[in-house]
């Protein structure tokens, strides 16, 4: 008779078993729910790829720090192009900074539907309206044209002697962080720039021409346009900052007379003088005076901190905002001039407050006395007014930043050093824009500079003719006592 079969389990054995593996998927899951827990507030990211390695300056983070509204970013591309991944590797840093900020990737090559709905959206009916960037806060919209986000170099020459180029720089950052300072302030603060003294031009592209320092300004979301104080002309009520650079000829009274009643409204002011007007005053030294800073014909020189003789590399910076981002790098001036605070000694009880901001070398001497000791010499200064109780001034609280080189700002020379970085501190500064003050800000990657002094270059060239070979020979002579034995 067939025998009848045994459970395997009791159930007294089922029950303890399943009842194990309930506490053990319960365990599990609340392992797996405290690890994303805690990876939300402790993440780490980590980087399969160099194309996908985004880090965001300091200065974008401040700026994505203080974005309050939402802002739709679609990226409107072919994602065969050769800049897509380092693209939307840029937008998901801006996304993982701030929530607010979303980002849709539509390939107008083949998402032809989607596609549509962007350009009926966005009104792009030209033939060119392809490879964009398209950000959008409450429907205020600012475009990048994929064309704008490389500077592109020689690659090379090729069979029919054709030159062709290759992308050298990624400048995405640096345009992507402007935009979004323009949506979030849309109204852009406005900067004139004073012309008719021999000052360079915010269009020249020649070695002296501003036409890099203007780009600065614009990426800092500044409008830039030519002034001239001749005749009836006045200083706009939109000035938000008066840039004198490096003017060579003497200012009319009246002229004086318009600046000097520009910053007792509260005016901001940039001011650079050079070498050229050592021996012609422009008028505007004895208006500086009167604010408490002293524009001195001296030249300063500085012979340990030098590359031709001509210029003065300064790494000594005052604590100050303009320059307390700069305490690790250094400024290249071109024969700079002496520019100090004036020594009051009854300062009055409104008297501004004027500082220091970078000084030469402890070595350095003017040029032309050479009978005073060697020591450190100022070469800028920054002036705030105090408040004063019952003044109201109708442009704000006066702000003054004079330096004694303009030629430093010029297209060929403001890549040496931080003296890019230095026009955006110095502008924010004088614009009170604090946010805009640390780290260093986007910028495009055009060429390495290697900035060295004399002395420096005199140890690399016993580094590379004696030590370098000389540690060859002295290391084959070893090896060849050794093979002898």
């Amino acid at each position: 008779m067939p025998t009848e079969t045994q459970p395997s389990f009791s159930p007294r054995h089922r029950w303890k078993i399943g009842f194990d593996v309930l506490v053990r998927t319960a365990l599990v899951l609340a392992i797996v729910v405290m690890v994303n827990y805690l990876g939300a507030f402790f993440s780490h990211r980590f980087y399969l790829s160099s194309q996908t390695r985004v880090e965001l300056s300091s200065r974008t983070l401040s700026v994505l720090h203080s974005l309050t509204n939402r802002v739709a970013v679609t990226l409107y591309y072919d994602k065969s192009e050769e800049l897509y991944p380092m693209i939307v590797a840029l937008l998901n840093e801006y996304r993982a900074a701030n929530p607010k900020i979303s980002v849709k990737s539509v390939d107008y090559v083949r998402d032809a539907g989607d596609a549509q709905k962007i350009k009926e959206q966005y009104k792009l009916s030209s033939a060119t309206d392809k490879n964009l960037v398209i950000f959008d806060c409450d429907g205020r919209v600012k475009i990048a044209n994929g064309d704008e986000l490389s500077q592109y170099g020689p690659d090379g020459v090729t069979k029919d002697k054709k030159i062709e180029f290759r992308p050298v720089a990624f400048m995405g950052e640096m345009l992507f962080t402007s935009m979004l300072l323009a949506l979030e302030n849309p109204k852009p603060l406005k900067a004139y720039f004073l012309q008719g003294h021999g000052e360079p031009s915010l269009s020249d592209s020649a070695d002296l021409g501003y036409l890099k320092f203007g780009a600065i300004l614009g990426e800092n979301y500044i409008a830039t346009a030519p002034l001239q104080l001749f005749g009836n002309s006045v200083i706009p009520d939109d000035c938000n900052l008066l840039i004198i650079a490096g003017p060579q000829t003497e200012f009319s009274d009246l002229e004086l007379q318009k600046i000097d009643q520009y910053l007792a409204q509260g005016g901001r002011l940039f001011v650079l003088f050079n070498y050229f007007s050592v021996k012609h005053p422009t008028g505007l030294e004895p208006i500086l005076a009167r604010w408490g800073v002293n524009v001195s014909s001296d030249i300063v020189q500085d012979p340990k901190n030098t590359t031709s003789g001509q210029d003065v590399i300064t790494y000594n910076f005052s604590r100050h905002p303009v320059v307390n981002p700069l305490s690790q790098l250094a400024l290249q001036l071109i024969l700079p001039r002496l520019i100090s605070s004036v020594n009051w000694q009854n300062p009055p009880a409104d008297a501004p407050k004027v500082d220091e901001l970078a000084f030469s070398g402890a070595t350095s001497t003017l040029a032309g006395e050479p009978g005073d000791p060697p020591r450190s010499y100022p070469l800028m200064a920054a002036v705030e007014q105090k408040p004063v109780a019952g003044v109201a001034n109708t442009r704000g609280t006066t702000r003054i930043i004079v330096v004694g080189d303009s030629f430093f700002l010029g297209n060929h020379n403001i890549e040496g050093g931080a003296n890019r970085d230095f026009v955006g501190y110095a502008a924010n500064w004088l614009l009170d824009r604090s946010s805009l003050l640390e780290g260093i800000g986007p910028r495009p990657v055009t060429e390495f500079r290697l900035t060295m002094t004399r002395a420096q270059q005199k140890n690399v060239r016993w580094l590379l003719l004696g030590a370098l070979p000389g540690g060859v020979l002295v290391f084959g002579w070893l090896v060849w006592l050794v093979r002898r034995k």
